[in-house]
């Protein structure tokens, strides 16, 4: 049953960590405004379009803090009522650690749901509306559509891609090009195409079709470059991003790879990190408890902030670390997305154990 007591700490935790968050994004947007200024006057991206990235991309940049500022405010919320007797008296009164730790886990639960919503329903969109702001002001030479694969054109060269493996590389790359009188020319066919920069794309598992003169031919290669002026960038812009697709819509094209043979362990990586992330909402806010009650309960605000920076930055590095290196030291993906969280309850468990 909660009671009025369960209320008022969460109330008290929720305030710090929404103060937390609005400092956090304040500093992370500013970063990512001025991380823009190399960018502005190529092509037609200028101030208000880096002013409208940077908005935009605030949702994402929310829900990637909100565990971090969860862990920090309820720490120093728990922390302001320690300096000011107040949970010397609940404790008095026989209020346990426990019954403490479910009033945090309930303030957890709903930066919990306000995590599921921002990475579900709001964070996805703005963010591919942001990326697509920037990359068609800064290449607006180009045309380019799609929503799970990406079609670009440059001249006569049809381009489109099913995969963004890397920052410059791609898979599933067809490539069709047509004749002057808009006949088809030829199709081109990679398993994955490197961009090079100013030389072109290199095309690795090279198979290509002739159309003309009334046959066909065909001509296979195990490398070929074509001249392209593409920017990865721009052709990347509608390909499937896993940081920047929902659960629901993760989990349905992990299904899809999986139906089509395809490697699909990155991707199931990102889905089980996102939810382990949501989920360690709930864990970060309860292990403020042993901070307010154990070794420092007599220090100041100062240096529970930065124990608790220091933990909420670890997790988060731990985190992205096995996420980026699960393909490729071939790590289970149920493994490296709920380890760090698995580590982060065990060590709830013992700081609670701990407790008296």
């Amino acid at each position: 049953m909660i009671t009025r007591v369960d209320r008022y700490l969460a109330r008290a935790l929720l305030g710090y960590g929404a103060l937390v968050l609005a400092v956090l994004v304040a500093l992370v947007s500013l970063f990512t405004f001025i991380g823009q200024q190399d960018d502005i006057g190529t092509g037609s991206y200028d101030l208000r379009g880096a002013f409208a990235y940077t908005l935009l991309s605030i949702p994402q940049q929310v829900f990637e803090m909100l565990p971090i500022a969860a862990l920090i405010g309820a720490i120093l919320g728990l922390g302001a009522l320690a300096r000011d007797s107040e949970l010397t008296v609940l404790r008095a009164a026989g209020l346990s650690p426990l019954r403490l730790g479910g009033a945090a886990a309930m303030a957890g639960a709903v930066v919990m749901v306000a995590m599921w919503t921002i990475g579900e329903y709001v964070a996805p969109p703005a963010d591919q509306y942001a990326r697509q702001i920037k990359i068609f002001g800064k290449f607006s030479e180009f045309n380019a559509a799609g929503s799970r694969s990406s079609w670009a054109k440059d001249g006569s060269l049809l381009m489109n891609i099913q995969q963004q493996t890397a920052g410059n590389m791609f898979g599933g790359v067809f490539v069709f090009e047509l004749a002057p009188d808009r006949s088809l020319a030829r199709v081109i066919r990679a398993d994955r195409a490197v961009d090079l920069g100013a030389s072109g794309w290199r095309l690795e598992n090279y198979a290509e079709t002739r159309f003309g003169g009334g046959r066909v031919e065909a001509e296979r290669a195990p490398l070929r470059e074509l001249a392209v002026e593409l920017n990865r960038d721009f052709v990347g812009l509608a390909v499937v991003s896993p940081d920047s697709l929902p659960v629901h819509g993760l989990r349905g094209y992990v299904r899809h790879l999986k139906a089509n043979g395809l490697e699909s362990q990155a991707y199931e990586v990102a889905m089980w990190a996102r939810v382990a992330r949501t989920v360690s909402a709930v864990l970060v806010c309860v292990l403020a408890v042993p901070f307010a009650l154990g070794p420092l309960r007599s220090s100041g605000a100062g240096a529970r902030t930065v124990a608790g920076v220091l933990l909420g930055v670890t997790y988060f590095l731990v985190n992205r670390t096995l996420e980026n290196s699960a393909q490729v030291y071939d790590i289970e993906p149920l493994v490296a997305a709920w380890a760090p969280t698995a580590v982060l309850a065990g060590i709830a468990a013992v700081a609670y154990a701990r407790l008296r």
